[in-house]
């Protein structure tokens, strides 16, 4: 059995194809993932698809579809963007095509009676994979944009909040990610030698600008855009987090960046622990298990900064593979849902 697991996003599309023998053992994952824009290029959405799947389109049982698109600001409401997103991809493929939603895998039939159900319901796929950990837990999923917070309880998800809306609210969704995150969203001061100084409220620079500089991704890890089309070296996002207040390279030495960037990833840092500790209270649980893109820059060090118990998800799966955790979550709910069909 062979199956192709989709996690769509705004920015990221990511792939997991997951195959298993006769007896039901996962024998082979190989993940994969490409930007893409939706809020400008939706319509490549297919050929994107594609490409990532690459020759194991000829052989594939199943397709699992996952997303957060939806709130992409092509789309006026998010049934409108689940209803185009699941479409296109149901068109695509002539074998079983399920979509993760809160209640689990929903067929393209059902996900038009009822779309809210599957709208940025990826959370619902990556949860069994840290409950495999611990059975009681709090998973943080730190990506490239947001940060999902998920109780778990004799291994099953127990979210107060439902929606993204609703998540928000009950601390168990942070929009705060590794990568695209609007420094000015995180700090209103930064350090400055002796001052302090507080910063334009421009995009001028992201989150991935201050891991890069301070060695936390890799230059490839740098997959979105950069916020004034320049590049992506250190001194490209040096170039950036010294915008933020309004100077240049001329103006401030690399250690002053450094500095700023450290206390901007301390602040990101501090917003994930208030969080997880509303939901670690609330929930009575002291253990956490990490994973996504950030896992270990942010999510482990939150789960440090509030006290608590961490692991990474990265003893089950590959490290690679974690970056992409809800896209192998879909799968393996997918491989589940047939199995349980037929």
């Amino acid at each position: 059995m062979k199956i192709a697991g989709f996690d769509i996003g705004g920015a990221n599309t990511d792939l997991a194809v997951v195959e298993w023998d006769k007896s039901g053992k996962i024998t082979n994952i190989r993940t994969d993932f490409q930007y893409l824009p939706m809020w400008t290029d939706e319509d490549q959405l297919s050929n994107t698809l594609l490409d990532l799947l690459g020759p194991d389109a000829r052989d594939l049982d199943a397709v699992g579809v996952s997303m957060t698109a939806e709130l992409a600001d092509t789309y006026q409401t998010k049934k409108e963007g689940v209803i185009d997103i699941s479409g296109r991809v149901n068109s695509m493929f002539d074998i079983p095509v399920g979509f993760v939603g809160l209640k689990g895998i929903m067929d393209f039939k059902k996900v038009k009676e009822d779309p809210l159900q599957v709208a940025a319901a990826n959370w619902v796929a990556t949860a069994p994979l840290a409950a495999n950990i611990s059975p009681d837990c709090v998973m943080i999923d730190t990506g490239s944009t947001t940060t999902d917070i998920i109780p778990i309880k004799k291994g099953s998800e127990c979210t107060k909040g439902r929606s993204d809306l609703e998540r928000l609210g009950t601390g168990e969704l942070v929009y705060s990610g590794a990568l695209r995150t609007n420094v000015a969203a995180i700090v209103e001061k930064v350090p400055l030698k002796d001052a302090w100084v507080r910063v334009a409220s421009e995009l001028f620079s992201i989150t991935a600008d201050v891991h890069l500089v301070l060695g936390n991704i890799k230059k490839e890890d740098y997959s979105c855009d950069t916020p004034d089309g320049a590049g992506k070296s250190t001194e490209d996002c040096m170039r950036r987090i010294s915008r933020v207040i309004c100077a240049d390279l001329d103006v401030l030495d690399p250690q002053d960046i450094k500095k700023i960037a450290a206390f901007i990833q301390e602040k990101q840092v501090q917003k994930v622990s208030e969080a997880l500790l509303e939901v670690s209270k609330r929930n009575e649980i002291s253990q956490v298990v990490t994973t996504g893109l950030g896992m270990d820059i942010i999510g482990r060090r939150a789960s440090e900064v509030a006290g608590l118990r961490c692991k990474g998800m990265d003893q089950i799966l590959k490290k690679e593979d974690c970056v992409v955790a809800p896209a192998v979550g879909t799968a393996v709910l997918m491989e589940k849902s047939l199995r349980e069909e037929f």
